[in-house]
């Protein structure tokens, strides 16, 4: 049964691709047969693809078949899909609604309304509002907080460096009748070792080891990713090395983190060993390995070598992903080659690649750090072509590029190589072409942008955090290293 409603969303979304049918249209077509669990699974769809607007379209249908009741289960999901999508005024009116409705809240419906808010931009804000329906939570027998409860809040609290609240938290779990499990060590860790903070995540380690949760492949992966963005080495080979002797068995994300952080460090024969290490292991680069390896050679001053992964990662796939073309132009704005950057985007929208937002903003920082006048006219006409309408954060970290290219001389290369290598990298790539919404460019200025059509960018839990410490910034922590031998035996 549940393969069979499966495949009927699946059926339901085809009918829609294109734009060709409302959603809606199609339910009414086979009312006969969908279901408050069809309704539910195109919920989780519809979340992944941004289409919270039909989730709430379906909602409303829903209500007017004879088999609809109200369920926890259904308001709970669709709170979920709109905190996700940062509609958190609209998450409040189906908390309102489903109180209207007959519904008691339960504690899974508080989870995904304590979600919701710590999705929102101001995170503060949010983080008060969510402790203070962790609160109201306590006080209703029906409501109590569960492990799922805690875990999203330690995460949260982690995350906004506050060390205080998350004592707190564990505290508190402590003497509740909840046990932790390994998502809230995991939470934790990874909320602290994005922060930087590597000796309040070892504390945490101590804590898991005490607790006797056997560490898993994420924890490791976190550990590694973390050490490696505060470029303590030392301990980032020492965990691999745990995991290799542990039962866990190391995942595309452990070596695309060391490729990554490696390169960030300029030190390319490291992360040309991690690849070697990967062969020896039995694992094949995947793209986002490839990536990776464009980010690192990048970083080393070596374009040509990026070129060459470049061309792999092209002639092996038959349709290359926006994040690849992306990484590839990185590099050319990275080593100051705006011109070759700008040879391969033609090349690739000639072949019906549909540039995103991402794809613009780094170029057009690139080309304002050059003080390139005329590639930036050109990428703004580009962008109005297609629709994008860049806002006011885009602008700003422009000017800010061009605040600081004053100072630095223009750096201009024009090797034949690097121009052919550009248009042979872009002949190959084989993409959907786009529809093309004509905008002008004087309404760009404070509008919100509106979002291409591109294909599906690297999975972020593939990818390590692009976002991560500088390369010059090395943990110097004062208290005694722990054996990582330890935490995995």
């Amino acid at each position: 049964p549940a393969a069979e409603a499966a495949e009927l969303v699946r059926f339901f979304l085809r009918k829609t691709d294109g734009g060709k049918d409302r959603l809606v249209s199609v339910l009414d077509r086979h009312v006969k047969v969908v279901r408050t669990e069809h309704c539910f699974l195109l919920f989780e769809e519809l979340g992944r693809r941004d289409g919270w607007v039909q989730c709430l379209e379906i909602f409303r249908w829903m209500q007017k078949q004879r088999w609809y009741v109200a369920d926890n289960g259904i308001y709970s999901k669709l709170i979920s899909v709109m905190g996700r999508k940062g509609q958190i005024r609209m998450a409040m009116w189906l908390f309102s609604q489903m109180r209207n409705s007959g519904c008691k809240p339960d504690t899974s419906v508080y989870n995904s309304l304590i979600g919701a808010h710590l999705h929102s931009r101001d995170k503060s804000k949010a983080l008060v509002k969510a402790l203070g329906y962790f609160d109201k939570m306590k006080g209703m027998e029906r409501c109590q907080p569960n492990i799922v409860t805690y875990n999203i809040l330690l995460r949260a609290c982690a995350r906004a460096s506050d060390t205080k609240q998350v004592d707190i938290l564990f505290k508190d779990l402590d003497e509740s009748i909840v046990s932790p499990d390994i998502y809230t060590y995991n939470g934790v860790i990874d909320g602290y070792g994005k922060n930087g903070m590597i000796a309040e995540m070892e504390s945490v380690l101590v804590r898991m080891k005490s607790k006797q949760c056997r560490p898993d492949v994420i924890t490791f992966n976190i550990l590694i990713d973390s050490y490696g963005r505060k470029q303590t080495f030392d301990k980032m080979e020492q965990v691999f090395k745990s995991l290799l002797r542990s039962k866990e068995r190391p995942t595309h994300p452990t070596f695309n983190s060391m490729i990554t952080n490696y390169g960030k460090a300029r030190l390319r024969e490291k992360a040309e060993s991690v690849l070697e290490k990967m062969g020896e292991l039995g694992f094949k680069p995947n793209y986002v390995t490839q990536e990776c390896l464009i980010n690192m050679y990048a970083y080393c001053d070596c374009v040509s070598k990026a070129q060459q992964i470049f061309d792999e990662l092209v002639s092996s796939q038959s349709t290359v992903p926006l994040s690849s073309l992306n990484a590839m132009l990185d590099a050319y704005c990275m080593n100051r080659l705006p011109m070759e950057a700008d040879r391969l985007l033609d090349s690739a929208i000639e072949k019906g690649v549909v540039p995103s937002a991402s794809t613009y903003k780094l170029l057009y920082k690139a080309y304002t750090r050059a003080n390139d006048k005329m590639l930036v006219q050109k990428l703004l006409q580009r962008m109005n072509k297609q629709g994008i309408v860049p806002n006011k954060k885009f602008f700003l970290d422009a000017l800010e590029a061009f605040g600081t290219s004053a100072n630095k001389p223009r750096r201009v290369q024009t090797s034949n190589s690097a121009r052919e290598s550009s248009r042979d990298s872009a002949s190959n790539l084989e993409m959907a072409s786009p529809s093309k919404p004509v905008l002008s460019t004087l309404e760009a200025v404070g509008a919100s942008k509106k979002t291409p059509r591109i294909l599906p960018n690297s999975n972020s839990a593939s990818k390590p955090d692009t976002g991560s410490e500088s390369s010059s910034e090395i943990a110097t922590s004062s208290k005694p290293e722990l054996s990582f031998s330890q935490v995995a035996s």
